[in-house]
Parts: structure tokens; C-alpha cells; sequence
């Protein structure tokens, strides 16, 4: 098995990503309410943008994906 070396600010996006990935999940884990839908905050949104705009990884899912996947398997 590889082990993928990030630089700070690509292991930044991709912690966000993780982050936002387990709010999403949360969101819809509990009960379906059709009276209140699940809600993802905005700023978990907003923080896995910017983490990965900063990383250079915006519009290339393909290598962020990559990396998620070597570093976090």
C-alpha cells in the first residue's frame, strides 16, 4: 500500500471534505421529517470551498478524489 505525502493545504481539503461528508451524513441519518428536510449547514459548504480553492483542487475531482483515497484508504 502507497502512502500519499500532502502538503498542508491539500490534507486542509481534504479534512474539510471529511468533515463535511460526516455533517451530510449526520443530517440525513435521523428520522425523514418531510416537515423539516435535513439541512448541511452553509459553513461546513462554505470551509470544504475554500479548503480546497486553496489547495489548487477546485474543478479537479479526479486528483482530489486520488488523494482522499491514498491518504485516508
Amino acid at each position: 500500500m502507497s502512502t500519499a505525502v500532502l502538503t498542508d493545504r491539500q490534507r486542509l481539503a481534504v479534512q474539510a471534505y471529511l468533515r463535511l461528508l460526516h455533517t451530510v451524513r449526520a443530517a440525513f441519518d435521523g428520522p425523514s421529517d418531510p416537515q423539516r428536510p435535513p439541512v448541511v449547514p452553509a459553513a461546513a459548504l462554505a470551509e470544504a470551498d475554500r479548503a480546497l480553492a486553496e489547495a489548487g483542487l477546485a474543478g479537479t475531482e479526479e486528483e482530489f478524489f486520488r488523494l482522499l483515497r491514498d491518504w485516508c484508504p
